[in-house]
């Protein structure tokens, strides 16, 4: 069997009859057996002859029957999909109970549609990844649907990269999008050539400085990080960046002086920083995404890479930080929370973490309404409206047991969740207040979205 499955089997009856000369499960599954490669023998010859003649091939079956626990054959983990038999209360939450400000989205990312260029300008190159102006207005009506006021677009960029995205959400929808830059770190520079990158050119941080005051100028609220800084940006050496590396004070101070927010994606995970092996709690997500994986002598520790961002908050106390995903410690709510207690000018936010908020749910409500002043929604979107309802009703319902995505297979842990039932005071925070607190531009873009309805 493949490595990449988790196999659970059971011993075998090795009798073929009993004594009444009954045929037993374990020859009925010697005779299915046989029977399948016969078939799969005569699919093969079948498909040859129509290539012959030029015919299609049919359609080729399953080459073993449905599964019977009974039989004793092994089911990889990647096949398993129980159904519930608990009997309990649902609630189909079909919109957000308050107005909703998306702190975390990734509209340049997820709307993008692969075009034909094969007749414009790019040369050598067929299909180009665009997001097209539709997707935007689709998108708006969703958001529309379930009550979002307003997105915070995370993939804005410096320079011109910046001017093609405010042109693409703000020409028609500038109250409908908030944008925080990016900050190019390999510019044109060879990707196994660090010392070729734009970061380990003369005046790099300088030039960044500047392009942030010329982009605040234009409208943007903040400075969004990836986790590549930290887990892939290089020195000239090729050794890691380190996010405390004071070379980069003037790009925090920048950021304070401006009053541009940070949102910070720092490490990832924890379990993406353990073995893949059989105590992983993520192993089916990693065995997909190996590439996710930060395991090993070659990567920073999870704790040192968030020890690092604490040393840049508590340093630069002017610029107001907030921590992507829980600060990718969800696991673990009572340090999150401490982090909080000792430094003022940290925040986080909720993405792609109700998942792991839902299967602590009273840890979670507690933290949630004891930082209710810190803590901002967010999806990592754009999402369906099926995934969207599911966050509605995590924050809104008691539910208990239910799927964190539309998925047919859990994508971020094997596991349900279970709603929190925020009071209205926190809610109201949580979906937007907070946002509108710290957020430049989100508040006279929420005035104007209600106001329009």
């Amino acid at each position: 069997m493949p490595e990449s499955r988790c196999l659970v089997s059971k011993p075998r009856n090795v009798q073929h009859e009993d004594a009444l000369g009954r045929t037993t499960p374990e020859a009925t599954t010697i005779l299915r057996v046989c029977v399948a490669a016969i078939l799969g023998i005569l699919l093969v010859l079948a498909a040859w002859r129509c290539s012959i003649l030029g015919n299609p091939p049919p359609r080729i079956l399953p080459s073993e029957p449905p599964l019977d626990g009974r039989e004793g054959r092994p089911l990889a983990l990647d096949q398993f999909r129980p159904r519930s038999m608990l009997k309990v209360a649902e609630h189909d939450v079909s919109r957000a109970k308050f107005p909703v400000i998306d702190m975390h989205t990734h509209p340049q990312v997820r709307l993008e549609k692969p075009v034909d260029v094969s007749q414009g300008e790019s040369k050598g190159e067929s299909r180009r990844a665009v997001v097209s102006s539709d997707a935007v207005d689709a998108f708006v009506r969703l958001m529309d649907e379930q009550n979002i006021a307003v997105c915070v677009s995370l993939d804005g960029g410096l320079g011109t990269k910046l001017e093609d995205h405010q042109r693409l959400l703000w020409t028609k929808h500038r109250d409908r999008f908030a944008i925080l830059a990016n900050i190019d770190f390999k510019g044109r520079g060879q990707q196994d050539q660090p010392a070729t990158w734009d970061c380990n050119q003369p005046g790099f941080v300088e030039r960044t400085v500047e392009q942030l005051r010329a982009a605040q100028a234009s409208g943007i609220s903040g400075l969004k990080f990836f986790k590549e800084f930290g887990l892939g940006v290089r020195n000239a050496d090729g050794s890691l960046a380190t996010i405390d590396d004071p070379k980069w004070d003037p790009i925090w101070e920048a950021c304070g002086r401006l009053k541009l927010v940070v949102l910070i994606h720092t490490a990832d995970p924890l379990a993406f920083f353990e073995p893949i092996d059989a105590t992983n709690e993520r192993w089916e997500e990693l065995r997909r995404h190996p590439d996710w994986s930060f395991h090993g002598p070659q990567w920073p520790k999870h704790a040192d890479l968030l020890a690092a961002l604490l040393r840049v908050v508590k340093k630069h106390r002017q610029t107001t930080f907030i921590a992507a995903h829980v600060a990718n410690l969800p696991e673990d709510l009572s340090t999150v929370g401490r982090w909080l207690d000792e430094n003022p000018n940290l925040h986080v936010e909720i993405a792609a973490r109700i998942a792991e908020l839902g299967r602590q749910p009273f840890t979670a409500r507690e933290f949630l309404v004891k930082y209710a002043d810190r803590v901002m929604f967010g999806t990592d979107g754009p999402r369906t409206a099926d995934r969207l309802k599911l966050h509605w009703r995590f924050f809104q319902t008691r539910d208990e047991y239910f799927p964190y995505a539309e998925n047919e297979f859990p994508p971020q842990g094997f596991w349900r969740i279970y709603g929190v039932d925020l009071p209205d005071d926190v809610l109201r925070k949580v979906y937007y207040q907070n946002a509108v607190r710290l957020i430049p531009g989100v508040e006279e873009r929420l005035r104007r979205v209600t106001a329009e309805r």
